[in-house]
């Protein structure tokens, strides 16, 4: 089995599960196990700082929290692109982890940092079952889809770097019936 963590997973349009229509997510752990993921295209209100006010002053702090899934969507989890990916709780891709929970952030060197609540998860077997019925595309992350400016344009850039074929969903509307 090839494992997909440092990997994003795209929602393809036979995705009907609402949770994750149009949704880019980075797969931060898979093996055996299962896989746990994190959307990066739904922005909340809310700004990190204010819902974890020990963020505030760090880069990335004043950006919004993100839904990261309908698992504990009221756990927090923080990822981060440090200086020294050993300095991270789990090392993902290059030099994205996540933040240690014990960690004083200010004492950790982090370039940026963006703030999830909940996470996207899936039990042994379930993330395989769902790429077979291709509900699911895989593509190669870079550190930058994290943080991306708009995560509304996520979904469309991430399907045009994947090419070919993909590259014609780019402009489909989100109900395939409006076309």
């Amino acid at each position: 089995m090839d494992f997909l963590q440092g990997k994003l997973i795209v929602s393809s349009p036979s995705l009907l599960d609402p949770n994750f229509r149009k949704t880019v997510v980075l797969i931060a752990h898979h093996d055996e196990e299962g896989a746990l993921g994190l959307v990066l295209s739904r922005p909340s209100d809310v700004p990190a700082a204010e819902a974890v006010p020990v963020l505030d002053g760090l880069p990335g702090a004043e950006d919004p929290v993100f839904v990261g899934g309908p698992v504990q969507p009221d756990a927090f989890m923080v990822l981060a692109e440090f200086e020294d990916v050993d300095e991270s709780a789990a090392p993902i891709i290059d030099g994205l982890g996540f933040m240690p929970a014990d960690a004083e952030p200010g004492e950790l060197a982090i370039k940026r940092l963006r703030l999830f609540a909940g996470y996207s998860g899936w039990g042994s077997g379930q993330l395989e079952d769902e790429l077979a019925d291709e509900s699911w595309i895989v593509v190669d992350a870079a550190a930058d889809d994290a943080f991306a400016d708009d995560p509304d344009l996520l979904w469309r850039t991430v399907v045009q770097r994947k090419g070919g074929a993909f590259s014609l969903m780019e402009n489909m509307p989100f109900d395939p019936g409006l076309n």
